[in-house]
């Protein structure tokens, strides 16, 4: 299978304009997206996409392809499928361009669910969730079937509406599985990508604000693989901050292991 990674990449975000470039221990931030991609085992090919040329230059400059996407399109997914014409990819992955310390083995995770029969039409990734996110209407949560295939996506505490809080954790461990923490990451096969692209967006979707809600709409199965943690995205300059100190702390450590 020819395995495409697309990275998109804005310039004018609401909370962080210009994050893309800005610095990160002397690298561009979409540098360490496109290194941390590269690491991966599975992809076939990986191209940055973006409306801005400042962006376009500097992952070129990496000798990575880059391609001008229209600066109108309604999300990020559009962006992708945007840059995905042509290629010609059996599965596309949407891969955040503003999670510097992304992990590529959670990449080839989902690459892996197309690789069984019969292949999902998407793939997506969630970890467990705390009491206080579960209450957090900005904590996406979903909730699987016994196969990790995807029920439903929402802000609301599902399945927990009638527990409070304090009481969840006295579900037993079965609780830690039943509700889980979505993570931005999907995997899509190219036909399922162009069809969702084309299809208008559901009253679900629109009601919740999240477009997975599209593809379940349309019938898909999404297969949600848990790991063990999110990478920490880079939304406001003080997560910048947060993720420069988790980066000095892993150089930190591994200083210390080659003493």
């Amino acid at each position: 299978m020819k395995i495409l990674g697309v990275i998109p990449a804005r310039y004018g975000s609401t909370r962080f304009p210009g994050k893309a470039l800005v610095s990160l221990h002397g690298r561009p931030l979409i540098q360490w997206v496109i290194e941390a991609a590269q690491k991966s085992k599975k992809l076939t090919e990986l191209v940055v996409a973006t409306d801005d040329e400042r962006i376009l230059k500097a992952a070129r400059a990496m000798s990575v392809t880059a391609v001008m996407t229209d600066p109108h399109l309604p999300s990020g997914t559009d962006r992708v499928f945007a840059a995905s014409i042509g290629h010609k990819a059996d599965i596309v992955v949407n891969i955040q361009g503003d999670e510097p310390l992304i992990n590529p083995q959670h990449i080839d995770l989902l690459i892996s669910a197309f690789e069984k029969s019969p292949p999902p039409q998407m793939a997506t990734l969630a970890h467990a969730i705390s009491i206080e996110e579960l209450m957090s209407p900005n904590a996406v949560k979903v909730v699987r079937d016994h196969q990790g295939y995807a029920l439903y996506f929402s802000r609301y505490a599902i399945p927990y509406s009638r527990i409070l809080p304090d009481e969840a954790n006295q579900l037993g461990p079965e609780f830690e599985d039943a509700c889980l923490k979505h993570i931005g990451m999907y995997a899509y096969t190219n036909d399922f990508l162009q069809k969702f692209c084309q299809t208008k967006p559901s009253i679900i979707e629109q009601t919740e604000s999240l477009e997975q809600l599209r593809a379940l709409s349309m019938g898909a199965k999404i297969k949600v693989f848990k790991v063990n943690e999110a990478s920490p995205g880079v939304d406001t300059p003080e997560d910048l901050e947060k993720v420069s100190q988790i980066i000095s702390q892993i150089i930190s450590s591994k200083n210390k292991g080659m003493k």
